[in-house]
């Protein structure tokens, strides 16, 4: 099983956040976990820039050869970005889930609530195995 980068934070639905540390703009993805498990990404379905998201809420998709499952917003607040390159070559969700893979960013609003640490999401994902 891949790495689990230590310096993300993470949700049960297997999302990763990035930048909490940083300020109020946050960068959201799926887990290499979650990109294994769904085998080749063939379409990523993302929410517009603009959009206020609710943390917990299905706001997108990804479709691969095996199945469809729902993107949840992580956090709450407004899409600033929309990785328009991950829309382009979904395949990038696999390849590089912690990179190029990334989905979008979030303007984030109040404190995220429920993510958890390298260590929690290590014993979500083996507890799924």
């Amino acid at each position: 099983m891949s790495s689990i980068p230590e310096e993300l934070s993470y949700t049960k639905e297997h999302e990763w956040v990035a930048g909490l540390d940083d300020g109020l703009t946050v960068t959201v993805g799926i887990t290499a976990y979650a990109a294994d498990a769904l085998g080749d990404v063939v379409y990523v379905q993302l929410p517009e820039t603009g959009a206020t998201i609710e943390s917990g809420d299905a706001i997108g998709e990804v479709e691969s050869t095996k199945s469809v499952s729902d993107i949840y917003a992580p956090v709450t607040g407004e899409v600033v970005e929309v990785n328009q390159t991950v829309v382009d070559d979904p395949s990038l969700v696999n390849s590089d889930p912690y990179g190029e893979g990334w989905l979008f960013r979030v303007r984030i609003e109040g404190t995220p609530e429920e993510l958890l640490t390298h260590e929690q999401y290590a014993t979500v994902t083996s507890a799924e195995s």
